[in-house]
């Protein structure tokens, strides 16, 4: 890593004010346990499930930036939206109630069918009520947001002044935001002395992924970016991905690559939100060997996908691999029959 490159990437993502909503840098620790069940590679995790408020994710990194437009523009309540058991929902509303924001989320009935009779009233949909959202059930249609912006648009009629929240904190500017993410990988593999030949990642709404291949590209341009797809729809994450990283680019003035984006198939289960077999042997593997909890619909297809990396030989015993712990945890109990533990 190149000490000058950090600098003046650092120097073009300060130029984007951050609320300090969440608790960064996340650690970067070894996966010593899963390391030797898997006879190398090297695997470590960034816990982003430690970023704070709200049980913390990959999204309060996103909203540290996207919110502080909101905060800067006088909003008076944030408006998002998600299916009922979404992380994003879950910390949208973490982030209002710390603001002192109203919060109106939009949440997608349809997409998901409830795996147990907890899936209405647990996990994050417990979360969100116990933050104080307000929530508006919608027909999911497929599409994300004009739910979302219709719902704003009702809000602004009635005299508030909302701000919208993409579907999974989703734009430019949180691409952005999670770019940040790659200055820390950076600076954790420089002071561990490590060069990692790739950072897996669960990949859906795609500006996680889009914010690491922006940074990567300045700062580990060696690293690979690897995107598990989680949504069964590896076209449309792929094509997402490269839309938000080259705006990010353009936002930060930096160097930006689609050979670089690589969303990986086959580890979705059979659609968004339904954890297949390896998706709970995964899950059941981190909590086994590293007392890690993930989430069946996000980071534990994640995972999975890495599992199955290794097993088709993709690295070798000697290299270091990062995966990138999204959070989810509160989701484990709304899907507890599904898990049969």
């Amino acid at each position: 890593m190149d000490q000058k490159s950090t600098d003046d990437f650092s120097t073009r993502l300060a130029r984007f004010p951050r609320l300090g909503l969440a608790r960064l840098p996340t650690p970067l620790e070894p996966l010593q346990r899963l390391s030797r069940h898997l006879g190398g590679p090297r695997v470590w995790v960034k816990r982003e499930d430690l970023t704070g408020v709200g049980f913390g994710g990959n999204k309060l990194r996103k909203l540290d930036y996207v919110l502080h437009e909101a905060v800067k523009s006088g909003a008076d309540t944030l408006v998002s939206g998600g299916v009922v058991q979404s992380n994003s929902q879950r910390q949208v509303a973490a982030a209002a109630a710390k603001l002192g924001l109203e919060c109106h989320l939009v949440v997608y009935h349809g997409r998901v069918e409830p795996p147990s009779d907890a899936y209405e009233r647990s996990g994050n949909a417990l979360l969100n009520r116990l933050y104080g959202a307000k929530l508006h059930d919608v027909p999911w249609t497929g599409d994300r947001n004009s739910a979302i912006h219709a719902l704003a648009d009702e809000l602004r009629q009635e005299g508030q002044n909302p701000f919208v929240v993409p579907y999974g904190v989703s734009s430019p500017m949180g691409a952005v935001g999670y770019a940040s993410a790659a200055v820390e990988l950076a600076d954790q593999c420089a002071t561990l002395g490590i060069q990692p030949s790739a950072v897996v990642h669960c990949s859906g709404s795609a500006a996680t992924q889009a914010g690491l291949v922006v940074g990567t590209t300045s700062l580990l341009p060696t690293t690979e970016i690897v995107g598990i797809d989680i949504d069964a729809e590896p076209e449309r994450v792929k094509a997402d991905v490269i839309a938000y990283g080259a705006a990010a680019a353009e936002l930060l003035d930096c160097a930006f690559s689609e050979q670089r984006v690589e969303v990986v198939a086959g580890h979705a289960g059979p659609a968004y939100g339904v954890p297949h077999d390896a998706t709970l042997d995964a899950i059941k593997l981190a909590g086994r060997l590293e007392a890690m909890e993930l989430d069946p619909v996000y980071s534990g297809k994640g995972l999975a996908g890495l599992l199955a990396l290794v097993k088709a030989g993709r690295w070798g015993r000697d290299e270091d691999v990062i995966f990138i712990h999204t959070g989810g945890a509160p989701a484990l109990f709304a899907y507890q029959d599904t898990l049969q533990l």
